[in-house]
């Protein structure tokens, strides 16, 4: 099973960093949003991320210029029915997923591999949604992928030995370490990450501490590069509200239960980096603890 071209599904940000990987990696890429100025984006944060890796001497003018031309963009699923292996971005929402799947299935190769890029959603009932659950499989690049080493490799029941080993063998072509995780809610990382973000709420909602103290408190105490709120708000707080549901609903156990205060961030739009305002304010000149 030989993959050559690749479909990324969401040109956000996991989305355009997954096509800049794959691009550089040597395969060719077709960018799916339905956003026009999605895609526009996306291939503008792309361009810039290459002229980094550039001025890195990470990759030559000439590889960024490959790369680039390696790239196409559309506002239709379809279009992406003769890649190899499809990967879907979107928004960390089940239905928005299965919607995707649906649509794409009678437009796919017979061998077509889909992957699913969720950082917490059952695998096993996605590929259920499609005719291929022995070639679906989660694909979990991290945060922002073309920085990041680890992509979590997530078989669902019925995911076969082929698939895998395709999928397996594009992350070492990407030059980035594949781990094993089994099908359950979250996974490896975000089973452990997640968690320990929603406690870090919790602390600052009982006012054990406010944000700097419990970002500073992290960063010193236990070497971690961000702190836990800052850290929420560089991956989005509805898409950590939404994987600590997962948890909470997947598992019944009460220690994953979302705390409140986050939840009314997400009501309140605060959302974090993508919004300008989250547990920080980056609406100034230096990001502003919001409590």
């Amino acid at each position: 099973m030989e993959i050559k071209s690749v479909g990324v599904v969401g040109a956000g940000q996991m989305g355009n960093g997954i096509a800049h990987v794959m691009a550089v990696a040597g395969y060719d890429v077709v960018l799916n949003d339905l956003n026009a100025d999605a895609l526009e984006r996306a291939m503008a944060v792309i361009d810039k991320n290459l002229d980094r890796q550039v001025s890195r001497n990470i990759i030559s003018a000439d590889d960024k210029a490959a790369s680039l031309a390696r790239i196409s963009s559309t506002q239709e699923l379809t279009e992406l029915g003769q890649c190899d292996l499809i990967v879907e971005a979107a928004t960390e929402r089940e239905e928005i997923k299965t919607k995707i799947f649906e649509t794409l299935v009678p437009h796919l190769k017979p061998n077509t591999i889909l992957t699913s890029n969720t950082s917490s959603i059952s695998i096993t009932r996605l590929a259920s949604r499609t005719d291929r659950p022995e070639k679906f499989m989660g694909f979990h690049f991290m945060n922002p992928v073309p920085v990041m080493q680890l992509v979590e490799l997530i078989r669902g029941i019925a995911t076969d030995q082929e698939t895998y080993q395709a999928c397996l063998k594009v992350v070492e072509d990407l030059g980035k370490t594949a781990a094993s995780a089994e099908d359950f809610p979250a996974f490896i990382v975000n089973r452990i990450l997640m968690p320990m973000i929603n406690e870090a709420v919790y602390t600052l909602y009982e006012g054990v501490g406010n944000v700097s103290s419990i970002d500073q408190a992290m960063k010193l105490g236990a070497n971690h590069p961000m702190g836990p709120l800052e850290l929420a708000d560089f991956i989005g707080l509805d898409t950590c509200l939404a994987i600590m549901n997962v948890l909470h609903d997947g598992l019944g156990d009460t220690k994953y239960r979302p705390c409140p205060l986050l939840s009314k961030y997400v009501e309140a739009g605060w959302l974090g980096r993508k919004t300008s305002r989250g547990f920080y304010d980056y609406r100034c000149d230096a990001p502003v603890p919001t409590r």
